[in-house]
């Protein structure tokens, strides 16, 4: 058969570990490389990225029907935005850019607790179940949770987010959920495939999930310094 156009999504998210993959638009998953550790990001982000594509390439070259497009033929590259903790948020995002700024490729900005959610949601409609009102609980460090609260899918196949994503101490969390009707789900990664579909599944809808700065729940620990002493005699 001959060789025909589709739209090839690399999705990369460092809000908790170090995700990567690269997916079809329908959500076929070409590869994935992830590395749990939640510190370490600026380490394994070159080497992830590196495998990913390495090992999308492999999958390109012996499809048995079709000359599918390598790794050189990404239309897009979907970053997750958080919630998550300053640093390492910024490095996944970083990256994001700067490889779409190399390619000349635009960059999606999709919240992270989106690609749990469209997981969650997508196996419950394969069981035929009914997810109901939930919540996507990541570790927020300090003693603390972040937390979003989601209802089933859209028209557009996106998870409907319930309000914005919050941050709750551990001893509050589960009052917080009770008061807002929503199941508990804790998640321990991002799954960088469903990012990078929820992204594709935006972009199809001509839809914006978020704004493309990082989604922070707390003041970073760094500030500025204040304006200096004036020294009098």
């Amino acid at each position: 058969m001959a060789a025909y156009p589709r739209e090839v999504i690399l999705g990369i998210d460092t809000s908790l570990g170090t995700a990567v993959a690269v997916v079809d638009a329908d959500g076929v998953v070409r590869s994935e490389a992830t590395s749990a550790n939640p510190l370490g990001h600026a380490e394994v982000i070159g080497d992830l990225l590196a495998a990913a594509l390495a090992a999308a390439s492999v999958t390109a070259a012996i499809g048995a029907q079709v000359d599918a497009p390598a790794p050189t033929a990404l239309t897009q590259v979907v970053a997750g935005m958080g919630p998550g903790p300053f640093t390492g948020l910024r490095i996944g995002i970083a990256a994001a850019r700067t490889f779409a700024l190399a390619r000349d490729l635009p960059v999606i900005a999709v919240p992270s607790h989106d690609a749990v959610a469209l997981s969650i949601l997508l196996r419950a409609a394969i069981a035929g179940d009914d997810a109901g009102r939930f919540a996507v609980v990541t570790d927020a460090r300090r003693r603390e949770f972040a937390y979003s609260v989601y209802e089933g899918l859209d028209d557009d196949g996106l998870p409907v987010r319930i309000g914005d994503a919050a941050l709750a101490p551990r001893a509050d969390l589960d009052a917080a959920l009770a008061e807002r009707g929503a199941r508990r789900e804790d998640a321990a990664s991002i799954p960088a495939a469903l990012l990078a579909l929820a992204g594709a599944r935006a972009v199809a809808a001509s839809r914006v999930l978020t704004r493309d700065e990082p989604l922070y729940l707390r003041s970073p620990d760094v500030t500025l310094p204040g304006a200096p002493k004036r020294v009098t005699a």
